[in-house]
């Protein structure tokens, strides 16, 4: 089974990525084939990243998903076609067992990281856990979130920055937060591409700005985190989800290379 040992004993940071979420198998598969030959070149250990379903939506006409199941099936081909682990994240209790069948991580959504009953839920798959800090959370009541799961039997647990609450449309990213978390024992993942999110914009649709994901990026890997987490399509203005903020397919090997670079300088020993 995998286990987060799997993604501590390499010498780069890690890579959480993939589509915001599963549109069909052929532009899933269509992106996971592109990041994983790039990954493999650059020794990154890579996870696949997908929502089956979308259940926070701005508005009620807002794509949510092709259906629970299907797009379960199709992250379950992704990682056997391509030998690759998965995650998705799960909304409410009943989802955690439903969805650990066909993927290695659960991931819980920064809105839900302190729901008690969605924690332990997750814990008990016995799969590995990463938790997203919540927008109006600090990063040291995180702790109280992995110890839940902790406290649950599961030890698999990752911690997720994704910006905090910066005014009503805007969020901001303090990096303190990064080596905060990480002192707790847990590796911590900047989410790269929901912290450039603009929420709550008068049309009803989530704004973003993309053009700063290098900027955020190579912050992080300065700082030391242990991984990251960005969404990425070939068309971000078609895709059905966060578009707004999503890092486009054919930019990534060139970001990915570059911050590899800055991984070696900071850490020359590895």
């Amino acid at each position: 089974m995998f286990s987060i040992e799997d993604l501590r004993n390499k010498k780069n940071f890690f890579l959480l990525a993939g589509p915001c979420v599963i549109e069909g198998e052929e532009m899933a598969l269509h992106i996971a084939e592109h990041i994983a030959n790039i990954t493999q070149r650059l020794d990154i250990p890579f996870v696949f990243k997908g929502s089956y379903r979308k259940a926070n939506r701005s508005r009620l006409d807002s794509f949510t998903g092709i259906g629970d199941e299907k797009a379960l099936k199709i992250l379950r081909k992704v990682g056997e076609t391509f030998h690759v682990p998965t995650v998705t994240d799960i909304h409410e209790t009943h989802e955690a067992q439903m969805a650990a069948e066909y993927v290695d991580v659960l991931q819980i959504p920064a809105f839900l990281c302190r729901q008690t009953d969605l924690l332990v839920a997750a814990a008990h798959t016995g799969k590995v856990v990463n938790i997203k800090k919540g927008q109006f959370l600090s990063p040291g009541a995180m702790q109280f979130a992995a110890q839940k799961v902790v406290d649950a039997g599961n030890k698999d647990v990752m911690l997720t920055e994704r910006g905090t609450t910066f005014g009503y449309t805007d969020l901001v990213v303090d990096f303190r937060g990064i080596p905060e978390m990480q002192a707790f024992g847990y590796p911590v993942i900047m989410d790269i591409t929901h912290s450039l999110q603009q929420p709550n914009q008068t049309s009803g649709v989530t704004g973003g700005l993309p053009a700063l994901i290098e900027t955020l990026a190579r912050a992080a890997v300065a700082v030391g985190v242990d991984g990251l987490f960005l969404e990425t399509h070939p068309e971000p203005s078609m895709a059905k989800s966060d578009g707004a903020n999503m890092l486009k397919l054919d930019r990534l090997e060139g970001l990915l290379e570059r911050l590899v670079k800055i991984r070696e300088a900071i850490n020359p020993t590895c």
